[in-house]
């Protein structure tokens, strides 16, 4: 339990972590953005919003999480991280929606004369963005692999795709500079919306990935070629003459294990138990599963003629 209750604090410390960050690259977009006009930066800001509110969701869900399961909750809590994952991408998909509308009107429709201003503010602000993304996205990945986090492996997910959306925008704002400088490249001064499409085509990628992982998880799809990996585990310890009928699921990141075994059926009470426990230890030993279930069954004899 001490263990549990480490891992649980340093979750949330890490959760934390990330929320500050993005309410620090959240104003910080909306301000160059307002003050350049430019759509890149704009859609950034927002997709720097939603990623606020995500990160608070993984915040709040990696706490409660954490909780232990109770008469209403026999499995714990884990799920609440699959819900929040879930949460984190229909805001993506929300975006995308409102970055394509935006670059559609200022490419075709009623703002296409809009000015965007290539600024030092410009690359200062997706610069910055682009370090602070690459050491969050490092940090959640870290503590996601350490504890088995999908919440936080989705954020890290999430803020390392960021990165790339963020290039995406610098080589629109530099398309923008030249293009104002360069009459004869003036095409280039569209960059900045093309830009965005570039950056809902980055997030659209990363929603369906993730609300792919997500889904599996709430269906209590199980991880693949555990059960095999499983099986040939039990089946190598001495006394164990058949493994089946294997039943894993996730509930966020706590793995549960049922398995059901063949045994000697002239062993004692005492002898079986002690080989069950065996069992569920080497599982333990090799999936890292917080609870293990073995159902030992007597071998059939053959019938005597």
């Amino acid at each position: 339990m001490e263990n549990v209750s480490h891992a649980n604090k340093e979750k949330s410390q890490v959760a934390l972590t990330s929320v500050l960050a993005a309410v620090g690259l959240t104003a910080f977009k909306i301000v160059v953005g307002i003050l350049t006009n430019s759509l890149g930066i704009l859609a950034e800001a927002a997709h720097s919003a939603l990623d606020l509110v995500a990160a608070l969701v993984t915040f709040f869900a990696v706490k409660l999480s954490g909780k232990p399961a109770d008469d209403s909750h026999h499995y714990g809590h884990g799920k609440i991280e699959n819900l929040s994952a879930l949460f984190e991408t229909l805001l993506l998909l929300v975006t995308c929606v409102w970055i394509i509308y935006e670059a559609y009107e200022r490419l075709f429709g009623t703002r296409v004369n809009a000015v965007v201003e290539a600024s030092m503010w410009s690359f200062v602000v997706m610069a910055t963005s682009i370090i602070i993304d690459y050491n969050r996205s490092r940090m959640l990945y870290k503590a996601a692999r350490k504890h088995k986090s999908q919440a936080l492996e989705a954020d890290a997910l999430h803020f390392s795709t960021d990165i790339w959306s963020s290039s995406v925008v610098i080589l629109g704002l530099i398309g923008v500079l030249v293009g104002s400088r360069f009459p004869r490249m003036s095409w280039l001064i569209k960059a900045d919306a093309v830009a965005a499409l570039g950056v809902a085509v980055i997030v659209v990628f990363v929603s369906l990935q993730l609300g792919k992982r997500t889904v599996m998880a709430l269906l209590d799809t199980a991880p693949a070629g555990l059960d095999a990996k499983i099986k040939t585990v039990v089946e190598k310890l001495p006394g164990v003459t058949n493994c089946h009928q294997i039943r894993v699921r996730l509930a966020g990141p706590d793995l549960f294990v049922d398995v059901h075994v063949l045994l000697d059926g002239g062993l004692s009470l005492k002898e079986a138990h002690h080989l069950t426990e065996l069992i569920e230890d080497q599982i333990r030993q090799e999936t890292h599963a917080l609870d293990v279930t073995v159902h030992p069954e007597p071998i059939e004899e053959p019938a005597s003629e």
